[in-house]
């Protein structure tokens, strides 16, 4: 097939003599389900204001260009220079997510497309060109809404009426890192995995990125959603979120899961007094940008075994970590957290170890015995804290469970919540 760039017909195309006897290829089908997508607009969508061009390369010269702009979409043959993301898989894939007959987030986690450029783009793509109705309620739906003024990016999968989960991503990551668990839950759960403030495609206001002020944001969230009394599920600074959502919002949380959650530093705060003068407004200058190795290597680092995942995980996620640093904002917004990670009181009134046991809510803790971010030593700090609390320890375990051993954390969270 050649690589024009004539524009989809959204009427009936002709068919060549010669095939008249032959099924549809589904290159002809993916261009008809293309304009029928597009053809209701990006209005209401999360996508209305957005500018952006789409690859969708099938390979062997079969491209197709999404332009996106003014809150319309146009389609057409052929490729574009630098695109804003680019999708390659199969015809049969492409088109098959397209049509809504499978999802782009189970097409990503089983390997059968890849994603590069903007990740949080390709989440909000998924389930554009299928009415509501049509979709299967498994297919994850982007959703956008302004909660405690910080305009927020969510996903949502599952059954409406189902019991509620939601996910919340570590330092430096997006909802994208909590996908395993959103395709997993969302077969009998509301799941929504959002991106917090200052990450991912969520806005980065001015703010103190303090536990405190997340966990606030948790609860307006909650309330925006319906969803208080949801199960919080967290990894990293998400299950730090977590806890302090619990602790200050009990009634709003039924219950915990912690995947290496980041509690407060119990040693090495001999650098405190130098951390509270560094100002997270440094992040503003300007800096060279974060190269796509680098956060490969990066991400690699936090796993106990790298080569568990394919290659095109890490890329995914690594064009999305330089994508989202090239903004100030989002990068004042890493430091404000990485710093009060450090800076919070581990002991007192206001400390974090000594409010731990008033903890309500019931809670599983998962930690990684290979873990080189939060080792798996404070578990016995957690368990002195809050004896009536699960906590596991998995073997050659880094800190992202659910990537690195996905069927037995799930195993574990799945027991766990048929117990809340």
């Amino acid at each position: 097939m050649s690589a024009s760039t004539d524009p989809v017909d959204s009427g009936t195309a002709s068919v060549p003599a010669g095939r008249m006897a032959v099924a549809p290829r589904r290159d002809d089908d993916l261009d008809g389900l293309l304009s029928q997508g597009l053809r209701r607009g990006l209005a209401g969508t999360v996508l209305a204001g957005r500018t952006a061009s789409v690859l969708l390369d099938a390979g062997q010269g079969d491209q197709w260009t999404l332009d996106l702009a003014a809150g319309r979409g146009r389609a057409r043959r052929g490729g574009t220079p630098s695109p804003t993301l680019t999708v390659q898989g199969s015809v049969e894939t492409l088109a098959d997510i397209v049509a809504g007959r499978t999802s782009g987030v189970d097409a990503f986690l089983e390997g059968r497309v890849i994603v590069r450029g903007d990740l949080a783009l390709s989440l909000q793509l998924d389930g554009l060109f299928t009415g509501v109705q049509t979709r299967p309620v498994t297919h994850p739906r982007a959703h956008e809404a302004v909660v405690m003024g910080v305009r927020t990016f969510w996903l949502e999968a599952g059954p409406p009426d189902a019991p509620a989960v939601v996910l919340l991503h570590g330092l430096g990551a997006t909802n994208a890192s909590m996908l395993p668990l959103l395709a997993d839950l969302a077969r009998d759960h509301r799941v929504l995995a959002p991106d917090a403030p200052g990450f991912g495609a969520s806005e980065a206001p001015a703010a103190s990125y303090r536990s405190a002020w997340f966990a606030a944001w948790v609860e307006a969230f909650q309330i925006t959603t319906h969803t208080r009394g949801a199960v919080l599920v967290g990894n990293s600074m998400g299950g730090r979120i977590a806890l302090e959502a619990g602790l200050a919002h009990p009634r709003s949380v039924r219950a915990l899961v912690l995947l290496a959650p980041s509690p407060a530093f119990r040693r090495l705060r001999q650098y405190v007094p130098f951390v509270r003068v560094l100002t997270p407004q440094l992040a503003r200058l300007p800096l060279p940008p974060l190269s796509h190795r680098l956060a490969v290597e990066s991400i690699k680092g936090m796993m106990s075994v790298p080569d568990r995942l394919p290659q095109a995980w890490y890329d995914a996620a690594a064009d999305e970590a330089v994508r989202v640093f090239r903004s100030p904002a989002h990068r004042v917004a890493f430091l404000s957290c990485a710093r009060q990670i450090y800076l919070e009181e581990a002991h007192g009134l206001q400390g974090f170890w000594d409010r731990l046991p008033g903890l309500e809510p019931p809670a599983l803790f998962v930690w990684g015995d290979r873990d080189r971010l939060v080792p798996a030593s404070f578990g016995r700090h957690v368990s002195n804290a809050l004896p009536q609390a699960a906590s596991i320890v998995l073997e050659d375990c880094g800190h992202v469970p659910h990537f690195e051993h996905p069927a037995e954390t799930m195993s574990l969270v799945r027991g766990f919540l048929g117990t809340v």
